[in-house]
């Protein structure tokens, strides 16, 4: 269960890690191109990825795409956190759990009990009202827009990687050891963009951040993974566990450290967030 703790303090703590950036004035971009570099090595030491066995057959469309998305999603992630807040944010990101079970039922043809659709019904409204505000500005209107990219994007990336790991011919984590290279191609080119075009100057506190986020995002994963193997009897434990622990944490750390704010209408829609992962959780428990 220690796992579990980890990886979830792992998972709030990058939301944290990027609101403290926003006060020194940390590039998010430079931030995220660091972090990759310390996810590769970390990855490496840790898993010894067979590099040989990633021939031309391996699923290389789903490298490309998630080299793309992890990334850019990770941006809209920094944004969202930066200008929405840790408590919907890392809602919305726990949430993207609807579009993996949304493809299950309409790409891959697998049945939805009754009690998994309301779950999916109580987490539409949930997010509804999490992410419910009175907007009096243009730039508010445009800002509620990060959260439900996040959503889309990371329910995405967490489709892709659960067919990268339906292969059995490759190792996950020699998959997930190219994917990070990929992202990091990707986010080295966007660095330089901001470099050289937007004359974005680098500085020694985005390389700080950057280690930290590096070792909070592998952190996370690897916890995570540990925690699914110490636990495989009861991988509906460790998925409710996960999901209740950083909403609570990250809700609690939104409103207690940084003073954000939630209304009665959030409140209610962080409740039900609760109460549709209990569905979901018992409708994989249960097979109802």
């Amino acid at each position: 269960m220690h796992f579990l703790i980890f990886s979830i303090l792992c998972s709030v703590s990058v939301g944290i890690l990027f609101k403290i950036a926003r006060r020194y004035a940390v590039s998010f971009q430079q931030m995220i191109n660091y972090n990759y570099v310390v996810a590769i090595i970390l990855c490496y030491l840790a898993y010894q990825p067979d590099i040989h066995m990633v021939t031309s057959n391996a699923p290389w469309s789903l490298y490309s795409l998630l080299a793309l998305l992890l990334p850019t999603v990770f941006l809209v992630l920094a944004a969202s956190v930066r200008h929405i807040g840790i408590v919907k944010t890392d809602i919305a990101q726990r949430f993207s759990l609807i579009i993996s079970i949304l493809a299950a039922f309409f790409v891959f043809n697998e049945s939805i009990s009754p009690v998994k659709w309301i779950g999916l019904a109580i987490g539409f409204t949930a997010i509804f009202l999490v992410l419910y505000r009175n907007e009096t500005t243009s730039g508010e209107k445009n800002n509620g827009w990060y959260p439900i990219i996040v959503l889309l994007g990371f329910g995405i990336i967490d489709v892709c990687f659960k067919l990268i790991a339906a292969s059995t011919e490759i190792p996950y984590t020699t998959s997930l050891f190219v994917v990070f290279c990929g992202a990091l191609v990707v986010s080295t080119a966007i660095t330089l963009y901001t470099l050289l075009v937007k004359k974005e100057k680098t500085n020694g506190k985005s390389l700080l951040f950057g280690l930290a986020l590096g070792i909070l995002n592998f952190g996370n994963i690897l916890f995570y993974l540990k925690a699914h193997k110490a636990l495989h009897d009861n991988p509906s434990t460790v998925f409710a566990s996960m999901n209740f622990g950083v909403i609570l944490l990250g809700t609690l750390a939104g409103t207690l450290l940084f003073k954000e704010k939630i209304s009665r209408l959030n409140a209610i829609g962080i409740f039900l967030a609760f109460l549709a992962i209990i569905v979901i959780t018992a409708s994989q428990l249960y097979a109802l």
